[in-house]
């Protein structure tokens, strides 16, 4: 035994010439695996914990870059209103004419419109242009200016006539031509209603589309 060699030690340990034993530590990898897998398991408990903190002073919801989003459920969207505003039947000039071979329609179909509040104008046959050449119920003309004015208040007197304006026609007087399958004018009450409902449209509802 070499006198450099401590008490009690011998074999490997043994020192032989100029080496030395390495007295070296054993490697602790398998803790250091350990301790890195507990911290990112901890860095993400308190990640979780925060964002459910944020929930909770939150109220669960995110606003979008434009604001909170609104409730689903059904919104009423009232009716568009019409250009001009609706005249009343008293501001109304009507004209009318019979196309029919049957004598009398035009005088008892302005009397009946008179009795409703509207003023009469011209009464008596068609002119050659629509003489006996309307099918229809009735034929409503008037200038441009009253396809949404006058034309659809005098059509709730006369619901199932056509409508139809002149571009060329002055003044605001309107005609009612009377045709071949007319009958009478809209019982009064149903045209009270109808004008009633033109005047004050009720609001329609649409569902809201889209994802909350």
């Amino acid at each position: 035994m070499s006198m450099l060699t401590p008490p009690g030690m011998g074999g490997q340990y043994r020192i032989k010439g100029d080496k030395y034993p390495r007295m070296r530590r054993p490697r602790r990898r398998g803790r250091l695996v350990v301790l890195a897998v507990a911290s990112t398991a901890a860095l993400g408990m308190v990640g979780w914990g925060t964002l459910q903190l944020i929930d909770v002073f939150t109220g669960g919801r995110k606003a979008s870059a434009s604001g909170p989003k609104a409730d689903c459920g059904t919104t009423a969207n009232p009716s568009a209103s019409p250009t001009a505003p609706l005249p009343k039947p008293g501001g109304i000039t009507v004209n009318v004419f019979n196309a029919t071979t049957r004598s009398g329609l035009a005088k008892q179909t302005a009397d009946e419109l008179k009795k409703r509040g509207f003023k009469i104008g011209d009464v008596g046959n068609a002119t050659k242009e629509f003489d006996k050449k309307v099918k229809g119920t009735g034929l409503l003309l008037g200038p441009d200016s009253a396809l949404n004015t006058s034309l659809p208040v005098l059509g709730t007197q006369l619901a199932s006539a056509e409508r139809r304006t002149e571009p060329t026609r002055k003044g605001a007087a309107v005609d009612l031509i009377i045709g071949d399958d007319f009958k009478e004018l809209t019982k009064k009450k149903d045209a009270d209603k109808a004008l009633t409902a033109l005047a004050e449209p009720e609001p329609t509802s649409t569902a809201s589309k889209g994802a909350c």
